[in-house]
């Protein structure tokens, strides 16, 4: 008979070396059970019927007779939907909307741009006194508006740009101090190593700026560029100080004559008053859900990496 072969004592056993056998074992993502997020859910619902309460209740106001405005609940109850015509044909709703467009384009793109450029030499550069000058930069946020108001208005007034719409804009050539702040701090996290690989292959300054730190911080920029339209499509100062003729007149400053005509002191049509206020916030709105994605992440990126 012959004797069974078998593995010397001294030979240890094979084991399976293929990806699928070595690979650790993957754990399956926790997420929390529904009836743990509903209590989020519900937060947020009732969060949003509160911020939304008013712009309903204006929407329905609206879409009231006068005799009816100021009644509670949030239906359009009597429906009056000539209350917009009659707003849109009383006052030139559709040059102030077109006026506040361009105001607000040029003034967003002016302050991201010039404050994009400011940020990138304050995070790229390295000098003496630039930790000092930066200070000096957020230190200009603690002026109020009220303070340099007269001196900026004696600067516009010399070079004779009074009642033109340059004043409302041309400002934000120079940056602002919060932007810069926030640019220079997303700046902050992008690697060094991306602009010194740019510089050893012959890149200038400015196609640092454009090539490289521009396409990584988008995000920010759009952040930027939304909150600056914003605020431009909402000011009412400035255009009461600069502003003379009607037909350069923002949405804010025609609803304020909207407001004096036929609210107070005028003709008591408050419906045609909230009608314009619709008119005036829609694109705001539109603008929101339009870049609501890229504006989400560019604030999360830039809470995150600031």
């Amino acid at each position: 008979m012959t004797a069974a072969l078998t593995p010397p004592a001294d030979v240890p056993a094979r084991r399976d070396t293929t990806p699928a056998a070595t690979a650790p074992a993957r754990r399956r993502p926790h997420r929390p059970s529904r009836w743990r997020r509903l209590p989020v859910l519900v937060a947020l619902v009732l969060a949003a019927v509160v911020f939304l309460a008013p712009f309903a209740w204006l929407v329905a106001a609206s879409l009231r007779p006068r005799e009816y405005v100021f009644t509670t609940g949030f239906l359009p109850v009597p429906f009056q939907p000539e209350n917009y015509r009659t707003a849109w044909q009383a006052v030139p709703l559709l040059t102030w909307l077109f006026n506040s467009v361009t105001v607000g384009v040029a003034a967003a793109l002016a302050v991201t741009l010039s404050s994009a450029w400011v940020a990138f030499g304050f995070a790229y550069f390295r000098f003496p006194g630039r930790d000092l000058l930066f200070g000096l930069v957020l230190a200009t946020m603690m002026l109020p508006f009220a303070v340099t108001m007269i001196p900026t208005y004696l600067v516009w007034s010399h070079l004779r740009l009074v009642d033109t719409q340059v004043p409302l804009w041309a400002g934000n050539l120079f940056g602002s101090a919060f932007y810069i702040f926030l640019l220079r701090q997303f700046l902050l996290s992008v690697p060094r190593e991306y602009f010194e690989a740019a510089r050893v292959d012959g890149a200038g300054y400015p196609q640092l700026f454009w090539r490289i730190a521009f396409p990584l911080i988008r995000p920010a920029l759009l952040v930027a560029f939304v909150f600056e339209f914003k605020a431009s499509w909402t000011d009412l100062v400035k255009p009461l100080i600069y502003l003379r003729r009607e037909e350069l007149y923002t949405l804010p400053r025609g609803l304020k004559v909207v407001l004096d005509r036929f609210g107070y002191g005028g003709e008591q049509q408050w419906e045609v008053v909230l009608a314009g206020s619709v008119i005036a916030t829609i694109p705001m709105i539109i603008l929101f859900f339009l870049a609501q994605r890229h504006f989400v992440e560019g604030i999360v990126t830039s809470g995150r990496k600031g």
